[in-house]
């Protein structure tokens, strides 16, 4: 077997095992019985955010937690609770971005949405909960003893999954598409899509490298060397997504195929053609690979995890 076949071999079991860590551990937050100060936990409700957040995913986010600790010799269990807490805010999002108000989707990993096996409301409920359930994760002893290292981590998952991140790149996704204003459909321009995009879906995965550096006390310039990489591999994980919208199969990708074009959204692949949104994915990928070099060989499974990210199927 040679180098690149044990690399990628290597990256798939650690991948794999860094899922069903964090499903373990999910369900272990996810149980019935309340903790301190909660009256009661509400089996529906309970129903609904196990439905929305277990049993699918490559859970590619705690991942990126998980191996930027690595890289700083965090340990790792305080990582999954970190990354435990940013896959409760993704899954979160997914429920509410599949609402009829939203993304209006039936589909979600080849299953039923929350408002489609539940209803609108448990739906919302079901996000409200994960989205609050993720700080209180982040602010437990159990992810890290330092009080300074928890504010500094609560902080930054609030600023990425906020007004200026997820939730304000969704609102500028909405106007785009022509929700407001009189129903007019924006013609976005490449900084348009990438500023949107960066917001609404890299500033999740930047958190996910950053938490790990948090997490290890990184240096300035090491924690500057994920924070590209979180930057790079978050818009290649979008133009990968824009790429399975255009060339997927639905029932490989686990969702509806083709909705950007029917909606006229502004998409990396409608700015840049199919061809340029190709070439811009492999040149972020090599990018993201330049921006580890401080590592050196510690930093090799980031690498296949920015690979990966370009070159998936769902």
């Amino acid at each position: 077997m040679n180098d690149v076949t044990d690399a990628g071999t290597t990256f798939r079991q650690r991948l794999d095992q860094v899922a069903a860590d964090t499903e373990r551990l999910l369900e272990r937050l996810l149980a019935a019985t309340p903790l301190p100060d909660e009256r009661a936990r509400p089996q529906r409700l309970m129903d609904a955010m196990r439905h929305v957040s277990l049993g699918g995913g490559k859970r590619l986010r705690p991942f990126l937690v998980v191996e930027t600790a690595a890289l700083f010799k965090a340990p790792r269990e305080r990582a999954l609770m970190a990354g435990a807490a940013l896959e409760f805010v993704h899954c979160y999002s997914l429920a509410h971005d599949d609402l009829p108000a939203m993304d209006n989707d039936d589909l979600r990993r080849g299953r039923p949405t929350a408002h489609k096996k539940y209803d609108e409301a448990t739906a919302i409920l079901a996000g409200d909960g994960l989205l609050t359930l993720a700080f209180d994760i982040l602010a437990r002893e159990e992810t890290h003893p330092s009080a300074a290292v928890r504010i500094a981590l609560v902080a930054a998952l609030a600023r990425a999954a906020g007004l200026g991140g997820m939730v304000g790149g969704q609102m500028l996704d909405l106007a785009a598409e022509g929700r407001f204003d009189g129903g007019t459909v924006q013609t976005l321009d490449a900084a348009h899509v990438k500023l949107l995009q960066t917001m609404k879906t890299g500033a999740l995965l930047r958190f996910g490298c950053l938490a790990g550096a948090i997490l290890g006390e990184a240096t300035p310039a090491q924690r500057d060397a994920v924070d590209r990489y979180g930057t790079l591999l978050g818009e290649a994980f979008q133009i990968a997504d824009d790429l399975l919208d255009v060339e997927g199969d639905a029932a490989t990708v686990g969702k509806a195929t083709g909705k950007d074009a029917a909606l006229g959204k502004g998409t990396f692949v409608s700015v840049l053609g199919l061809g340029g949104a190709k070439a811009r994915l492999t040149q972020l990928v090599a990018e993201s690979e330049t921006a580890l070099g401080i590592f050196g060989r510690d930093g090799d499974v980031l690498k296949m995890a920015a690979r990966f990210v370009a070159e998936r199927k769902t």
